[in-house]
């Protein structure tokens, strides 16, 4: 009864079934976490720099150039937009008529009549469903919003392959760097070792000092092994997400200590993600598709209004087929209620729900997550600049320890093993500051991208 009354209502004007979407409240704060320090006004914005202006090594330039046109996710992502597309016109083209032309001759033999042929030409109309309860429009509407998510789905793809690039780039920088700093001490430490064995040969240093010596070079071999292998593996982390082998003819890199990255983004207000992040607008749009088929799912409850006509010609001889008396036509209007399917079509309806409830979490944990890449990336941003200065204090004082204790120790003031331990000081506090600054760098690129920099508007 309730569905007849819904029938009567729809038969004065076209409705739908699709319920009214109202998208959840942001679920995160109004403002980022208080930073010590703050953020100035006259700091950039992500979005307002493209990746060029961000990323200003040429080597790093060109590998994220050779990415974008190599790199196989990249291009599924597109491949992706373009079947959407594909979806998109199948789901629209459902709501306009489907017209056939054929022409056919059929051969016929009886006792009583002997044989006949028929010939027939027609143009028919085939089953096409009146949309009252908007089921049709809204299986299109779903297909039009995966459409949309496909496209943003692109950006943020292309987002997500430029900060991963510039991360494999500062990954094999930094295994590089602390590889040549490794093989640099151990050649020092080797002509020490060298030094030691001399003094023992000649009785003035015992047999401790060049087991010392020898326990330096050994650690630094090792750390020569690990660091070689943490290079050939960064390079080919770099290789996979770049699609392709590193040309020989890209530019010189540069060390960590000259990237010319941003030390410092104005983030804007957490709102501003709905707007920046592509990720999240593919949420939205995917939330979107889901509230559709809820709408198409009931819609498959109600009846359904379908239209089969033909207009055409049929004659028993081929040449008189065109006359005006072979003229013949039909017209079939059909309506279907559904009345028992073992529950299906309820079952479709609870299904769509509950998708659509899946999707609305999915979105606002979209915005959680984003709203914490950006906090802690603004974190990582106030605390960085000063750890790697401390850390540069660091270095400057092992260093000046280091030339103190070998002075001592030539002069015969010191043993050798305060020197070895001043040693194995500075290698470390350098190896450690050369981690520091890849974190920070790091840390930016990060930054960057949870802001939605790099988001081309022409693509």
């Amino acid at each position: 009864m309730r569905h007849l009354m819904i029938c009567g209502a729809v038969l004065l004007g076209g409705c739908s079934v699709t319920p009214r979407l109202d998208l959840p409240a942001a679920p995160v704060a109004a403002t980022y976490p208080v930073v010590e320090g703050g953020v100035a006004a006259d700091i950039p914005e992500a979005r307002s720099l493209d990746w060029r202006q961000v990323y200003g090594d040429p080597r790093l330039r060109a590998l994220i150039d050779r990415a974008l046109n190599q790199n196989r996710d990249l291009r599924a992502a597109l491949l992706n937009v373009e079947a959407a597309r594909a979806e998109r016109r199948l789901a629209s083209a459902a709501l306009g008529p489907s017209l056939d032309a054929n022409l056919s001759r059929a051969q016929e033999r009886s006792p009583t009549q002997g044989r006949s042929d028929t010939y027939a030409a027609n143009l028919g109309l085939t089953a096409f469903e009146l949309d009252l309860f908007g089921r049709l429009r809204a299986q299109s509407n779903a297909a039009y919003q995966r459409y949309l998510a496909s496209e943003t789905g692109a950006r943020a793809a292309r987002i997500a392959l430029i900060s991963a690039v510039a991360t494999a780039y500062l990954d094999e920088r930094l295994a590089e760097e602390q590889l040549a700093l490794t093989e640099a001490t151990l050649a020092d430490w080797r002509t020490s070792l060298d030094i030691a064995r001399r003094l023992k040969a000649a009785s003035q240093a015992g047999g401790l000092d060049v087991a010392q010596a020898e326990g330096l070079v050994r650690q630094a071999e090792a750390d020569q092994e690990a660091g070689r292998r943490a290079v050939a593996r960064a390079r080919n982390a770099l290789e996979l997400v770049v699609g392709a082998p590193t040309p020989a003819s890209l530019p010189a890199a540069m060390p960590l200590a000259d990237q010319p990255l941003p030390t410092r983004l104005r983030p804007g207000l957490p709102a501003d993600l709905l707007t920046l992040r592509p990720d999240i607008a593919q949420a939205e749009h995917m939330l979107r598709a889901a509230n559709a088929d809820v709408g198409a799912a009931r819609a498959a409850l109600l009846p359904r209004i379908s239209l089969t006509g033909t207009f055409g010609a049929a004659s028993s001889d081929l040449g008189a087929l065109f006359d005006h008396g072979s003229r013949a036509w039909s017209f079939t209007p059909q309506i279907t209620q559904p009345i028992f399917r073992s529950g299906q079509l309820r079952g479709a309806v609870t299904l769509s729900e509950a998708r659509k409830s899946i999707a609305v979490a999915a979105y606002e944990r979209q915005i959680q997550s984003a709203f914490r890449e950006v906090a802690d990336g603004l974190a990582a941003q106030a605390t960085f600049a000063g750890q790697v200065h401390v850390q540069e204090g660091v270095v400057d004082a092992a260093r000046r320890r280091l030339r103190l204790s070998d002075l001592r120790y030539r002069a015969g003031l010191d043993g050798r093993l305060e020197l070895l331990d001043a040693q194995r000081a500075h290698y470390a506090a350098r190896q450690a500051l050369l981690s520091l600054r890849h974190d920070q760098l790091a840390a930016m690129v990060t930054l960057y991208a949870a802001l939605g920099g790099g988001l081309d508007p022409t693509v």
